[in-house]
């Protein structure tokens, strides 16, 4: 059986789908680096998803004329109806300018994207949104401020998150800097290493014999351990830290991280964290160079720091 030359072959491959391809994965790659990707991504995805329904849609077969012997045929039949029947105006058939089909494949693609939608949304929410709800950092009532003694360090391990149990458990290095201003004041270091976050320790002696457990008003447990440390280092690769925190030898590309805190009621409450590129002077007196919070092995300042323009959602 020949094939019917009266049908204009379907249209040739479009790049849309891969312009619609590179939207989402372009959306997923914002889900880990920042809303503006998700932002850009979505809109190639919309607009490359349209432009393809519409090709799709448009591909519908139209009569050509191939055979000479054909034409002529179909001109001379046309030829006789019009002078049989001159005063009819031929009216364009609503099925020729819209066929059937072209609204059968339109509405099977709709159909399917909305199948599609309802089925994958839910999933991908399911996924994707713990990662954005709840992000802000929680509070933490580290005990009252009597707890640590002034000038010297202490080791003080919490749940960042109670509600996430001892996955959320975290330690660090809080010393009491004394009455400034008539405020207290406090230096509170991250003991993530800023290399590839390994746990730091102190380079000195721990008096363990003087631990303390603290309970905070909502019940949990806060341990203190005072500490007498010449620096920080990490065992994992060999990372130094001087007592402010500062980089003094082996991988890691910034300072450690530091937490905000606030007095409330004579109780240290820890807040949310940040990075610090470097810190000059000691103690209630030092000027903290702090940036947003930044993940280890990721530069905070200089040039290095353009390799990294977004942040994940915390």
């Amino acid at each position: 059986m020949e094939p019917n030359r009266d049908q204009q072959p379907s249209s040739g491959p479009s790049l849309w789908p891969i312009g619609f391809a590179l939207g989402v994965a372009c959306v997923l790659v914002g889900l880990i680096v920042g809303w503006p990707v998700v932002a850009v991504g979505g809109a190639i995805a919309i607009v490359a998803g349209a432009l393809w329904v519409r090709d799709a849609s448009s591909s519908h077969t139209v009569p050509i004329e191939v055979e000479p012997e054909t034409r002529a045929a179909r001109d001379a039949a046309r030829a006789r109806a019009n002078a049989a029947a001159p005063e009819e105006v031929p009216v364009a058939d609503e099925s020729d300018r819209y066929p059937r089909s072209v609204f059968l494949e339109g509405a099977t693609l709709g159909i399917g994207v909305l199948i599609g939608g309802v089925i994958t949304v839910p999933v991908l929410g399911f996924m994707v949104a713990p990662a954005f709800v709840n992000q802000h950092p929680k509070s933490v009532d580290l005990g009252p401020i009597d707890a640590f003694p002034e000038n010297q360090y202490t080791i003080a391990t919490f749940l960042r998150n109670p509600t996430q149990g001892e996955v959320s458990r975290r330690t660090a290095f809080v010393r009491n800097n004394g009455v400034v201003d008539g405020k207290p004041s406090f230096t509170i270091i991250s003991n993530r290493c800023a290399h590839l976050g390994c746990p730091v320790q102190p380079s000195g002696p721990i008096f363990e014999a003087r631990k303390k457990v603290e309970k905070t008003a909502l019940g949990q447990q806060v341990t203190i351990i005072p500490t007498q440390p010449a620096g920080f280092g990490c065992p994992c690769h060999g990372g130094q830290y001087d007592t402010e925190g500062n980089r003094t030898a082996g991988p890691p590309v910034r300072a450690l991280d530091r937490y905000d805190f606030n007095i409330v009621n004579g109780r240290l409450v820890l807040l949310g964290g940040y990075s610090v590129a470097f810190v000059d002077g000691e103690g209630a007196a030092a000027q903290i160079h702090r940036y947003k919070l930044s993940d280890p092995g990721q530069h905070v300042d200089g040039i290095e720091s353009l390799l990294y323009p977004f942040q994940p959602p915390r």
